[in-house]
């Protein structure tokens, strides 16, 4: 039996989408069928992302023909719900892009075109909704002398041992954005996030102008885990990551990494209650007055509850990236 192992990076990029990868399989759940993410939580979220496409429309004084690109797409959730809340005059201007690895969703909306990569020269707003933390990276763990030395896995159980030291760029990119203390001993963990920086620079770079948003779990260089988050998901439930295609790979991510000049990180809780997604429960004279529209209130209060909760869907972090218009 082989005991070949690569490095994380490799081992990931393979289990998620090489040949029937977990990202790409046909005919599978897509990403809803193996874990909860806002855009599955509540409508309310792709109603913020429609009020966020019309203040980005409003800013580049309402173009001829407007982008939407969902870049990490699923199965097309996202795009379909945001397109259904836009307003008629909004939505017969936009042009809704989903990029994903997988093939396209039979059944999904005509309006979406469906790509692998996102589309350049576009002008308008690319939204990605945890994809950062779905793009491989390197991990690095400290040997016994303190030295940062990259982890390497066997692909099919996840067996890992310690490889050769850090160096050139990956060890540039620890010293500056996730330290390891060379006197802290073993056992310390980073993931090198140089690939997600490389990867988001891209994406923005398709914009000419417009807006370019990330949300994940994150973290700041001041707060690094010191563990490392690598880990893995299967049916909802968090698993052991192997890099074997049976479950989903992925770790926080350095979005204080990836921002560019300009850009604004800020908490989901405060990104949404700037798009008008609150957590206020409807005055109780309505339950007399209409009480299924109360009923209604209370519902979506809940949901809003749910997608700004300190502890939960709440503590995402958005990183805003404007592209400004030629001058």
């Amino acid at each position: 039996m082989t005991d070949e192992r690569d490095g994380w990076r490799e081992a990931a990029q393979q289990a998620l989408y090489g040949p029937g990868g977990f990202y790409v399989r046909p005919g599978g759940p897509g990403p809803s069928g193996h874990f909860r993410t806002s855009v599955h939580a509540s409508a309310l979220y792709a109603g913020a992302v429609a009020r966020l496409l019309a203040e980005v429309d409003a800013s580049l004084e309402r173009p001829r023909e407007l982008a939407l690109v969902d870049v990490g797409a699923g199965r097309g959730e996202l795009l379909a719900a945001v397109l259904a809340a836009l307003a008629p005059e909004l939505s017969a201007r936009v042009r809704a892009y989903g990029v994903e690895r997988a093939p396209r969703p039979a059944g999904l909306d005509h309006r979406i075109e469906w790509l692998t990569e996102p589309p350049p020269g576009v002008t308008g707003l690319l939204f990605a909704n945890e994809w950062l933390d779905n793009v491989p990276v390197d991990v690095a763990e400290t040997d016994a002398a303190g030295v940062a030395r990259y982890v390497l896995v066997r692909p099919r159980d996840g067996e890992e041992r310690l490889g050769d030291p850090v160096t050139g760029p990956d060890a540039d990119w620890l010293a500056h954005w996730w330290p390891l203390p060379p006197d802290a001993g073993p056992g310390l963990r980073a993931e090198i996030g140089r690939p997600r920086d490389a990867a988001w620079a891209a994406a923005v770079a398709t914009l000419d102008a417009g807006l370019a948003v990330a949300v994940d779990y994150a973290h700041e260089r001041t707060a690094r885990p010191p563990f490392g988050t690598l880990t893995g998901f299967r049916a909802g439930r968090e698993v052991r990551p192997v890099p074997d295609g049976t479950c989903d790979i992925t770790s926080h991510v350095a979005l204080d990494a990836c921002a560019l000049p300009g850009a604004e990180l800020l908490s989901q809780r405060e990104a949404l209650h700037r798009l008008g997604v609150t957590a206020s429960r409807p005055p109780l004279a309505l339950a007399t007055k209409d009480p299924a529209a109360y009923v209604r209130a209370l519902s979506g209060a809940g949901e809003a509850a749910e997608l700004t909760a300190r502890g939960g869907l709440g503590d995402f972090t958005w990183l805003r990236q404007p592209v400004p218009l030629p001058a």
